[in-house]
């Protein structure tokens, strides 16, 4: 079992040099590569606004041109987004033998459970990060052996969570789908709405005595259609936007939202899959609750039929799921 975590080296490096397998090169150090001083100010989207056309045009040019938006005026109760985030910190700070309880079996080809390290990266570096990862919808697809146990509220907490995410996955489908001149729907069904998979990753970033040599995670897009995110108030997001490195500003009560991979692909380029990285605190602990809408392993996923044409012919393979995702962390061109 894997059972070096970056919590436990967090705690005992406090004055110690952080170990070279955390690293990064000068390309890549966040100390060096991000623009100091300037917040991006990635859209803000208020969803209660009367007036839905003009929801539908910002949520449709952000993610043309961003690949993420924050919005608030969610429908998502703070106080249910405010027991989500303590009930994982709560389970981030039990003890190190009560966590591995929950680890990814060693050799599994599922994501799901306890760890540390997720993709292969090129250069053998580690992420300053331990995960949590569990799927919490469709009910079919759950296996309840990742859900932590402790805190006792934990299985209720991500249950009454996730049921004000459909609503939110709904309405996103819907003004992604009519951007694209579709009818409402075409996009999720097209996307096997009642099947995808809602996949929580709960990353705990513990303070990092050297932050600006060490990335939590590396620069990537993400796999899914859509990433919901819950941050914490600790600075930590960037996005790259012409070449260059911003931290993505902080929003009270806001959730982020990620432009995935499969949506690039069905949308065949006109929504695009937003860079992002991740930072790291001296002093703090940054957590994050992302949530990944995703295809069904077997799913096959490629440019919508209606969007392709003479003029505008594919840009990417149609392709299952699950192969995607092996190539993507394999490293294996698409």
């Amino acid at each position: 079992m894997e059972t070096l975590r970056v919590q436990t080296i967090a705690s005992e490096s406090k004055d110690d040099p952080i170990p070279d397998m955390f690293v990064r090169s000068e390309t890549e150090q966040p100390g060096i590569t991000t623009v100091h001083g300037v917040n991006l100010e990635v859209p803000i989207i208020d969803l209660s606004d009367p007036d839905e056309r003009k929801v539908i045009h910002e949520i449709v040019e952000a993610s043309k041109d961003w690949g993420m938006f924050q919005i608030v005026n969610h429908e998502i109760p703070s106080e249910v987004i405010s027991k989500l985030q303590n009930v994982g910190k709560e389970f981030f700070e039990l003890p190190q033998e009560e966590k591995e309880l929950y680890a990814t079996p060693m050799g599994s080809n599922s994501l799901e459970g306890y760890g540390t390290k997720l993709s292969k990266e090129v250069n053998g570096k580690k992420g300053w990060v331990d995960h949590l990862f569990h799927i919490v919808w469709p009910p079919s697809s759950i296996n309840y052996h990742f859900w932590p146990k402790n805190p006792p509220s934990y299985k209720e907490v991500n249950e009454e969570y996730c049921k004000y995410l459909h609503a939110m996955v709904n309405k996103l489908f819907k003004c992604m789908s009519i951007g694209l001149g579709l009818e409402e729907n075409e996009l999720k069904e097209a996307a096997n709405e009642d099947e995808m998979i809602h996949l929580l990753k709960i990353n705990y970033y513990p303070p990092c005595p050297c932050p600006d040599l060490v990335l939590g995670v590396p620069p990537h897009t993400d796999m899914s259609y859509l990433t919901i995110l819950v941050p914490n108030e600790v600075q930590g997001l960037q996005a790259s936007r012409d070449g260059y490195w911003y931290d993505v500003k902080y929003v009270p009560n806001a959730l982020i939202i990620h432009i995935g991979d499969q949506i690039e692909i069905l949308s065949n380029g006109k929504y695009k899959a937003v860079f992002h990285r991740t930072t790291v605190n001296k002093d703090k602990t940054r957590m994050s609750w992302p949530v990944f809408i995703e295809p069904q392993p077997e799913h096959e996923v490629g440019p919508y039929p209606k969007l392709v044409n003479e003029d505008n012919p594919p840009k990417y393979k149609t392709k299952k799921f699950k192969d995607y995702v092996y190539c993507k962390l394999n490293k294996i061109p698409q």
